[in-house]
């Protein structure tokens, strides 16, 4: 018996060629956004810790005898500040968009400024928080994360390196 075959003759190269830019078209646009999106994320990662060392610098700070630290007419707490935005920018981040506070975090004065000079707050839980808006730090000038902050916080006891004891 013979078999019937029946050849059909186009020119494969050609429509494989159309086929392979549709899907190019299609596909692209969406790597390109997972690219992005991953550079973005790792950039946020990036400056989350950046500004988590710099907290636990500072909590550093706060714990040692700062005295010999802090020049006449200057404040500990002031010292603190200037450091922590002198720390992210040398990392590379713009820290005089930083937006810190420090306060205390128990008692009646949850939320109050924290005054590292002040004697009664030895041994008082102390939040230093630092806050960054995103749109200062996004490599790409998009609105997706638009009013996004990023922030690294930090919560000790204050002075037990003798820097609140008289």
């Amino acid at each position: 018996m013979k078999r019937l075959h029946r050849t059909i003759r186009t020119s494969s190269a050609t429509s494989r060629r159309g086929v392979a830019a549709v899907e190019a078209a299609v596909i692209m646009p969406v790597l390109i956004l997972l690219v992005m999106g991953t550079i973005e994320i790792g950039t946020a990662l990036r400056a989350s810790t950046i500004m988590q060392s710099a907290t636990r610098e500072a909590g550093r700070l706060v714990n040692t005898d700062w005295r010999d630290l802090v020049g006449s007419g200057d404040s500990p707490n002031a010292k603190l500040e200037r450091d922590l935005r002198n720390f992210v920018t040398a990392s590379g981040l713009p820290g005089n968009q930083l937006v810190i506070t420090v306060t205390h975090a128990e008692g009646d004065n949850v939320g109050q400024p924290f005054d590292l000079l002040d004697g009664d707050n030895q041994l008082q839980l102390i939040n230093i928080t630092m806050t960054l808006n995103y749109a200062h730090i996004s490599l790409f000038p998009n609105r997706y994360m638009g009013g996004a902050n990023v922030t690294a916080s930090l919560i000790m006891r204050a002075g037990m390196g003798g820097g609140l004891s008289n």
